[in-house]
């Protein structure tokens, strides 16, 4: 089976519904529809606040020239809280600028108090990395001199002291901030003399044994900078969960202010759930849910709309990125339209893959849970659940790699 992919249109959403429109009509041996449920969000208009009144001008000229002339209201409500001293959780819809929410106050700290420090903790390498860039990016464009680094296993050993006096921001993962930082806490006193902002990304990760762990770490942390003399706010950022102001509490023993009111538009969206087709009614059996979620992926991906499918291992993604290259790849020049994303590429590969879909060179990815997280990947059309992740964060998260323009 090969398809001819059509080019991207400008008539988006006329496509999906299309798409939509077969699958509903579509029915089992039974006249069962397999479109169990179709839910359409509205779209959402964006909601202003002006910058702060004493925000660095250097940090709103910066701002302003990426064309952000103002804030959403969640962004603006974070920095109020940040400069008031108090800790913060901001629980926001993904691609709702919730990296500007931490990034903004620490930034305007570190220009007024260049002896303020900051420590970023994120769950994953890969997402440490990418929001690196993001902060790398605006502190070039500032002209300002904020050492800024990560600090994780592939740190060279040369760099590392160099990092412990230079570093205004120490990018990390808990597992490195457990065996490589607290315990050489003699090493970093100018961190802890001076730490002020401890940001916690993907607060919804830190669930269960991983959670339990990472609280006995942030207490470890706590106690330190108590004998340092410092007592840094904790800003978090989360996605959806059932008690994200509980949990951010929890972890590291703060009283925390809950930021849940996104002021990011939204584009109008469509949640589609399809139950495979009966093929055998005596016994009751389905089609293969893997062959359902290619067909439907070839469906989208036909007439051009840029699409991500969450595969539940590795090798159902290499066997859905096989079935896609097979029906797309088949005319000179359309090698690489397809890519897979899982743990145990090299990094640089992942790399160019991330760049390859904000570009747009790639029109399908199929992922593990790897995409999950916010990495920043572009603005997909199309996301295709291949079963239950196993919980409701994380389906919203992987459903959230779609619709981050605000077209349907």
């Amino acid at each position: 089976m090969s398809l001819q992919l059509v080019p991207r249109r400008e008539d988006d959403e006329g496509a999906m519904l299309a798409v939509l429109k077969g699958l509903e009509i579509e029915k089992t041996l039974g006249a069962e529809p397999v479109l169990s449920a179709l839910r359409r969000f509205p779209p959402e208009a964006p909601q202003f606040s002006e910058f702060p009144e004493d925000l660095d001008p250097k940090l709103k000229a910066v701002l302003e020239a990426r064309g952000i002339e103002r804030l959403y209201t969640h962004q603006r409500q974070a920095f109020d809280i940040a400069r008031a001293g108090r800790s913060a959780v901001v629980v926001t819809p993904t691609a709702s600028g919730k990296t500007l929410c931490y990034n903004l106050p620490v930034l305007d700290r570190i220009l007024k108090d260049p002896d303020a420090r900051a420590l970023y903790l994120f769950p994953t390498k890969a997402l440490a990395q990418d929001q690196l860039a993001e902060l790398y990016s605006l502190i070039e464009a500032l002209g300002a001199d904020i050492g800024t680094f990560t600090y994780d296993g592939d740190t060279p050993q040369d760099a590392r002291k160099a990092i412990r006096s230079r570093a205004h921001v120490v990018v990390t993962n808990p597992d490195m901030l457990h065996k490589g930082i607290l315990p050489h806490h003699t090493k970093w006193v100018k961190l802890f003399e001076n730490l002020r902002y401890v940001v916690i990304d993907e607060l919804h990760t830190s669930r269960g044994v991983y959670g339990s762990h990472l609280a006995n770490i942030l207490r470890r942390l706590s106690r330190l900078c108590r004998f340092y003399g410092s007592d840094p706010q904790f800003l978090c950022s989360s996605a959806t969960n059932g008690n994200p102001k509980q949990l951010a509490a929890a972890l590291p023993e703060r009283e925390m202010t809950l930021v849940d009111q996104s002021g990011a538009g939204r584009g109008e969206r469509y949640f589609a759930i399809y139950n495979p087709p009966v093929v055998n009614r005596q016994l009751g059996i389905r089609r293969s849910a893997l062959n359902c979620a290619r067909d439907i992926a070839l469906s989208f991906l036909g007439k051009g709309l840029q699409t991500i499918v969450f595969a539940p291992s590795r090798l159902a993604t290499e066997v859905m990125v096989t079935y896609l290259k097979q029906a797309l790849e088949t005319r000179p020049g359309s090698e690489g339209v397809i890519r897979g994303y899982r743990g145990g590429y090299l990094p640089l590969k992942r790399r160019e893959i991330e760049r390859g879909l904000r570009e747009g060179s790639v029109l399908g990815v199929v992922s593990t849970n790897a995409l999950e997280l916010g990495i920043d990947i572009g603005s997909l059309d199309v996301a295709i659940l291949l079963g239950y992740p196993g919980s409701v964060a994380s389906a919203w998260q992987q459903a959230g790699r779609a619709g981050r323009r605000q077209g349907t």
